[in-house]
């Protein structure tokens, strides 16, 4: 009988994997430009938050030792030699990409031009432009005269300047340039021929005019190479339930300013001698990763490339549409009071949730609103609704999650300025974020309490939920109700109401019992399968590493159960097993949206059962936060839900199989098959769908 192996993909190698995804949409001569520049975007913002984030705690854990290897079944060490590997192919893989964009650009008339490259007519007005709107936003910094080296901030990209005099050519400074992308756009429009479009970036707007910095100094030779460095992201906090949490996010936002680099990324042009000077005095050896690449350095900025340009821009598959049960004027409360609503996000109008709190705050019978937020867009008219339901008299309480990562700064403004409005505000848990997405309305009419509730996939963001694919179920069904206050009177008092998790009833919750549902699930499908019955099991998630729910579908794959796996980022499972009786297929489908949504479907037919989820198949999510999985009882919706997962199982135009070698092949059509583009095939399905 053949073994299962039960070792897994080492996670930080199938991100990658996933990130070469990401390259894939930007190298595809079928996406538009526009695209493919936004995808070359997205690559390079996640690469800086891979680094960021996973090769500083690889590194850390290098100096663990045996201790490390233990808990990673690696060595730190390897791991970090095969990511350097990875990224510098990729880089490689990345710079061909650009070079085919730029080469397509050009063939539209449109040009991202160099200082090199200007006309006269462009170098006065780049002069001008530089005068007007750039000089006084820089300060170079000459670093052979400064005893220590400034702090290279972490997004930020600099200018090394090396400047020369041809008289004396043994004589050369060295100069550092801050580029002020925070304050000036990256790209910059020229005066050009008509017809055509010419682009400069604001860096060789500054490289142009290196002489009107430096030429009154004497010098008369100028270079300049773009680098940048990434530093370590992690907040180390002190999490003692009596330690002031603002204090020490504070202290930690401060540190992680100052972290330790993790990478360093320098045009592959730049001159030995700088090189060299540079990674000494930031104190990098051989062993960091030390990333060369072209010109260019933070692609992130080419997620915001100029869309305005492109005359015949491709639009994303149409505009999200208001779901056909709410649309206003209504009562959303009054709907949801006969039924329960499931929104599918982006299709669906993220605006029902906003009107459903917007309700909330004017019905002069809502008594109190609980809600938890980890992330909200900058201008949040989540924040705003709460807020006016405060000044209309009702009690507003917040579970604001300080420690969303990249978003501490941001909700700490929020706190503030919620607290200044009358709004109570609930920091999470020592130990533990608060990453559910869950509301709890309630009502009190004519002497009879009412309550209202939702439950998400994703973040209560309205800027983000345009282009996220997730769910977020509305309903006043009591059980999920009394579970989702549960909720709530633990995450306000975790000492006094310790035991509120564990009467959940309805609700599987982590860190309490969401692992031990989800392993029931799948032991009654192997049961199903050994009986020669029907067994089915449908996950999609963001990520799939906890080894011990792997373990679990590799049994049910060996059982003869039809597993299937939607994962978009990391998958650690080995999906291809001699043992497997059963099929394990896995697909991750990379497109216009991210797919965001978390769903588990298990079964079929009646004894179907289906959950959403805001948790992924991590040992961070199910035993160190405080999610939410709710089961879904509508069977129109677990219809739905199931349709919308049966034709993302289709895609074969953006879909990729993930198999043991993570090499990301695209899904192949058979002979005459149709195409399938889950995300433009889910809306006219969601268009379409009509309800009793």
């Amino acid at each position: 009988m053949q073994k299962i192996i039960k070792q897994t993909i080492v996670r930080d190698i199938s991100w990658l994997a996933f990130n070469a995804r990401v390259l894939q949409e930007a190298n595809d001569p079928t996406n538009h430009l526009y695209d493919r520049l936004r995808f070359l975007g997205i690559f390079s913002n996640n690469l800086d938050e891979f680094f960021r984030v996973r090769v500083a705690a690889l590194s850390k854990m290098v100096l663990l030792g045996k201790s490390a290897k233990m808990h990673l079944e690696a060595n730190p060490d390897k791991i970090l030699r095969k990511i350097q590997q990875i990224v510098i192919t990729q880089q490689q893989e990345f710079d061909g990409a650009y070079s085919d964009i730029i080469s397509k650009l050009g063939e539209e008339q449109i040009f991202i031009k160099n200082e090199k490259q200007l006309s006269a007519k462009q170098k006065e007005f780049v002069a001008k432009y530089f005068e007007e709107k750039v000089r006084t936003q820089i300060i170079p910094l000459m670093i052979e005269s400064i005893p220590q080296m400034p702090l290279l901030r972490d997004k930020s990209i600099y200018l090394a300047c090396v400047l020369g005099k041809t008289k004396e050519s043994m004589s050369q400074r060295y100069a550092l340039i801050e580029i002020p992308t925070k304050v000036l756009p990256r790209f910059v429009i020229m005066p050009s021929i008509k017809g055509g479009t010419d682009i400069i970036l604001l860096e060789d707007i500054i490289r142009h005019n290196l002489p009107m910095l430096f030429a009154p100094f004497g010098f008369d030779r100028f270079l300049g190479y773009i680098i940048k460095v990434t530093r370590d992201a992690e907040l180390e906090t002190d999490n003692d339930v009596n330690t002031n949490l603002i204090e020490e996010l504070e202290k930690g936002l401060k540190n992680r300013k100052r972290g330790r680099a993790t990478r360093f990324v320098y045009d592959r042009q730049i001159e030995p001698v700088l090189l060299n000077y540079l990674v000494k005095r930031l104190g990098l050896s051989k062993k960091d990763n030390l990333i060369p690449g072209g010109r260019i350095h933070n692609f992130k900025d080419f997620i915001d490339f100029p869309a305005t340009i492109f005359k015949n821009k491709r639009l994303r598959p149409d505009k999200p549409f208001v779901h056909p049960l709410l649309q206003q004027p209504c009562r959303i409360m009054e709907i949801i009071e006969k039924r329960d609503v499931m929104l599918h996000l982006p299709y669906h109008s993220f605006d029902s949730v906003i009107d459903l709190l917007r309700e909330a705050a004017i019905d002069p019978f809502v008594q109190s609103v609980r809600i938890a937020l980890y992330r909200v867009a900058k201008n949040s008219k989540i924040i705003n609704a709460l807020i006016n339901a405060v000044r209309n008299g009702k009690d507003v309480t917040v579970v604001l999650e300080l420690r969303a990562r990249f978003d501490e700064e941001a909700n700490m403004r929020w706190k503030a300025q919620l607290e200044e409005e009358g709004v109570k505000v609930v920091l999470g848990i020592p130990n533990m974020k608060v990453h559910a997405k869950i509301c709890v309305i309630k009502k009190r009419e004519f002497n009879r309490t009412k309550q209202y509730g939702f439950v998400s996939t994703g973040n209560l963001n309205e800027n983000t939920a345009t282009y996220y694919g997730d769910h977020t179920l509305l309903t006043t069904d009591r059980a999920i109700i009394a579970d989702l206050n549960r909720v709530f009177d633990y995450i306000e008092q975790p000492l006094k109401k310790a035991a509120a998790l564990k009467a959940c009833r309805t609700l599987p919750i982590s860190p309490v019992n969401m692992r031990r549902v989800m392993m029931a699930n799948i032991v009654k499908q192997i049961r199903l399968a050994s009986k020669k019955k029907p067994s089915s099991i449908i996950i999609k998630l963001n990520s799939l590493v906890d080894q011990v729910l792997i373990d679990k579908i590799y049994l049910a794959a060996k059982a003869g159960v039809n597993v299937q796996l939607i994962i978009r980022g990391i998958c650690c499972a080995y999906t291809e097993q001699r043992a497997f009786k059963g099929s394990l297929r896995a697909l991750s489908i990379i497109d216009d949206y991210l797919e965001h949504a978390r769903v588990f479907l298990f079964g079929t037919g009646n004894s179907r059962q289906v959950y959403i989820s805001s948790a992924d198949w991590m040992v961070r999510n199910l035993d160190h936060r405080v999610e939410v999985a709710c089961p879904i009882k509508d069977k129109e919706i677990q219809e739905e839900l199931a349709d919308i997962l049966n034709i993302q199982l289709a895609e074969n135009v953006k879909g990729r199989i993930l198999d043991n070698e993570q090499s990301n092949n695209y899904v192949q059509r058979a002979g005459s098959e149709p195409k399938v583009r889950s995300q433009e095939a889910i809306y006219k399905y969601l268009h379409k769908k009509s309800y009793k």
